[in-house]
């Protein structure tokens, strides 16, 4: 299986450019603190994908599927301190979680999937 041939892959890349474009508002005194955490966890999804494509067993891509789920869910947790602190507005907040959710929910049916392939 070849990671760029995965939706999930491919949103998930998207979603990094969203993440980047919003941190980069972020003031400066977070650039080594929330900025560099949030984008981390956001490349983090699709390079885990394309690590566990690359390994050529779906139990080894199911675990680094299961790491892009823990960054994902990372990622909400920091979209909302990013908005309690008022880094990010409503609407732009709003446009990232659902993003999130998808890749969230994109990876959930994956594991889904190969899990039940298996049987």
């Amino acid at each position: 299986m070849n990671h760029k041939d995965l939706d999930v892959w491919k949103e998930s890349i998207v979603f990094v450019k969203e993440i980047y474009q919003a941190t980069s508002f972020f003031p400066d005194t977070e650039k080594y603190g929330l900025v560099s955490q949030i984008r981390r966890a956001a490349v983090s999804v699709p390079a885990n994908i394309s690590e566990g494509a690359a390994r050529q067993s779906d139990k080894e891509l199911i675990h680094f599927l299961y790491i892009s789920l823990g960054s994902i869910a990372e990622i909400e947790t920091l979209l909302y301190i990013s908005l309690d602190l008022k880094y990010l507005e409503q609407e732009k907040f709003d446009a990232l979680l659902i993003s999130q959710q998808k890749i969230r929910s994109m990876l959930l049916g994956l594991i889904k999937y190969l899990k039940n392939k298996k049987s």
